[in-house]
């Protein structure tokens, strides 16, 4: 069997969910997540510069990460276990500002998520997981930032049943400081 390369375009513009090049026969399988002409083909333009992972137990949240200098896009792939994997819309002249979406990423299931640059994103471990990050920007710490995983202003839903409840939560004190979004709307519109 052989799947190619299927790019989805979201709601919220520049954000696509993909299908990578997926091939098996007797001996298994090989998945291709990321081609710079292909994509390039596709009307897509990135360029990868970094690749780095995280695993995550069961219940862990990593809160709306960014760069608010150099912003990093992503290609993003659950290669191990399952994620409740969010993205928001962060880009103040956008349509879409202060959206989110979330969808469901699994080892399982070989599907990709672009979140594009002016993007924060995050997700809830719903078993032990292993993500795969392909960025199109070498990560830049003095801009490092995020917005705290339960804002108010956002609301996003993060299925805390789906671990048993908020108990559950395993959270870094990293993100525990993280910012709200009133006052990132202050820093990008002073």
């Amino acid at each position: 069997m052989v799947q190619k390369f299927e790019f989805q375009e979201m709601d919220l513009k520049g954000a696509y969910i993909i299908k990578p090049f997926y091939a098996t026969d007797e001996r298994g399988g090989l998945i291709k997540d990321y081609n710079v002409d292909v994509f390039k083909n596709a009307g897509i333009d990135y360029e990868l510069k970094e690749t780095f992972y995280t695993e995550s137990k069961r219940g862990v949240i990593r809160a709306i990460h960014f760069q608010l200098i150099k912003p990093q896009p992503k290609l993003m792939r659950c290669i191990s276990g399952r994620v409740y994997y969010v993205i928001v819309d962060l880009r103040p002249d956008s349509e879409t500002f202060g959206k989110w979406r979330q969808m469901e990423l699994s080892g399982d299931k070989p599907i990709s998520v672009l979140c594009p640059a002016g993007f924060g994103q995050g997700y809830l471990a719903l078993e032990d997981s292993v993500m795969s990050y392909k960025a199109a920007e070498v990560f830049y710490g003095e801009g490092d930032s995020g917005i705290m995983y339960n804002d108010p202003d956002i609301g996003i839903d993060w299925s805390f049943e789906r671990i048993g409840g908020k108990d559950n939560l395993i959270i870094s004190d990293k993100d525990l400081k993280l910012m709200r979004f009133k006052e990132y709307t202050k820093i990008i519109r002073p």
